[in-house]
């Protein structure tokens, strides 16, 4: 006798075994939203190949650790130089470090600028606890500080520095454009090319250098792989243009005359292709032997691809990604990268980078 379809289970109407208890639900779902869930073949992320045959699904927690500026990473993520003197800027750091000791991660502190000639500020910085004494933690200069200090015959205030924070080594940024932007801004007496070599002179420093917001072109970047630095940081256009960024704050006139110049720059993408193009003719003359990836980097799949592309041993960094979710609770940075490195370990299991 045929069965009334009438008094079957829903699971049963399509198919579906009862120990399944939401399939309904999840079916139902699939028919409302196929639609919207089409991706359009324009909006096909053409950077990788797709290879579900290859791994299984990777288990939570399942990144390789590796070795990045003398010391071991569990992720190639880098939360690179944020804030520093502002009334957040303690929770932001502290939240920062924690996630760095929790994850794996390294750390590049704000501009410290301010604690070369006084403590005021220190608990804002000091988080060499908080990270723990294992992983790398890097405090921050700008070029025109170093200038600076070098004219005055003031360089033992970095080491004093460095002793303080307990750090690694130090971050030099090179930011021209925003200081020629900003009202306040320290105008550079020599080439930083000349000022990184007379900093380099100082017996066991490590330095890493990075621009803010515009990155390097070709012969910087060719120039800069040929000094014994720690690590290059792109700071690529594509983030925060601190050029763009002071002159909003300067007049109307001057926004007016410089907002063209402030638009240059150069993608990450791009630089990763001049570093790998360098390191080949460059050869033995190439002394750096770490990339960190920032400016642009939207999200895990941006770090990826140009972590893998780089020649270098490379981390990448998500500056404004960190900062949103390091103002508050906690949590909620937690809960951002769990997801950016569930992301990664989907990307290492199933994307190969064309």
């Amino acid at each position: 006798m045929a069965t009334d379809p009438t008094k079957l289970h829903p699971a049963a109407l399509i198919g579906l075994s009862e120990e399944d208890p939401t399939a309904v639900s999840r079916k139902q779902d699939h028919i409302e939203l196929a639609f919207k869930s089409r991706v359009e073949s324009g909006e096909l992320d053409g950077r990788f190949y797709y290879e579900p045959m290859l791994a299984a699904h990777p288990a939570a927690g399942s990144l390789s650790s590796f070795s990045f500026l003398g010391l071991t990473l569990r992720a190639p993520m880098w939360v690179s130089s944020m804030t520093g003197g502002t009334a957040l800027a303690g929770t932001i750091n502290r939240n920062l470090a924690r996630a760095c000791a929790e994850f794996g991660m390294g750390m590049g502190l704000g501009s410290c600028r301010q604690l070369l000639y006084s403590d005021e500020h220190l608990a804002d910085f000091d988080m060499r606890d908080t990270i723990g004494a294992d992983l790398p933690l890097y405090a921050n200069l700008g070029v025109a500080q170093v200038e600076q200090l070098l004219e005055k015959k003031e360089a033992g205030r970095i080491g004093d520095l460095l002793a303080t924070l307990r750090a690694d080594g130090l971050i030099v940024h090179v930011n021209p454009l925003q200081e020629a932007m900003q009202p306040e801004g320290d105008l550079f007496k020599r080439p930083p090319l000349d000022t990184l070599r007379e900093l380099l002179e100082i017996p066991g420093l490590k330095v890493i250098v990075k621009e803010v917001g515009q990155g390097f072109g070709p012969e910087s970047l060719r120039a800069l792989l040929q000094l014994p630095l720690e690590a290059v940081e792109f700071a690529a256009a594509g983030g925060t243009n601190f050029a763009k960024l002071e002159l909003l704050r300067s007049d109307p006139e001057k926004q007016m005359i410089f907002e063209k110049i402030a638009a240059v720059g150069h993608s990450a993408a791009e630089m990763t292709g001049w570093l790998n193009a360098a390191l080949a003719d460059l050869g033995p003359k190439a002394q750096v032997k770490h990339a960190i990836i920032s400016g642009g980097v939207r999200d895990f799949l941006d770090g990826y691809y140009l972590i893998r592309k780089s020649e270098l041993r490379a981390v990448y960094g998500q500056a404004s990604g960190f900062l949103q979710h390091a103002r508050g609770e906690y949590e909620a940075l937690r809960t951002y990268v769990q997801a950016q490195l569930r992301g990664l370990e989907l990307a290492y299991a199933f994307l190969k980078v064309k």
